[in-house]
């Protein structure tokens, strides 16, 4: 999530400058998280607004309600700062 949040990599987020988590689905099974994606890639555009809105009507910003993403950030940020001076 901190990656997509700023955006580091050049994919979907950063190019449609997506800012928000409206929809999330959890599971303890990397391989269940796959096919699902999957699942919903090949979806249409209606049928994931339709998901999202059944989730989440008001397209609320879900992070919000998570970790403290700039928490994260700044987590990881000391993380590499203290690996660098380790090298």
């Amino acid at each position: 999530m901190y990656e997509h949040y700023n955006k580091f990599n050049e994919g979907f987020t950063a190019k449609y400058n997506v800012n928000k988590l409206v929809y999330l689905e959890t599971t303890t099974d990397p391989l269940c998280a796959i096919k699902r994606e999957k699942q919903l890639k090949n979806w249409h555009r209606d049928w994931k607004i339709n998901l999202i809105t059944k989730f989440n009507p008001k397209w609320d910003d879900l992070a919000e309600g998570l970790e403290n993403v700039k928490q994260v950030q700044t987590l990881k940020q000391v993380q590499g700062d203290l690996e660098k001076e380790i090298k």
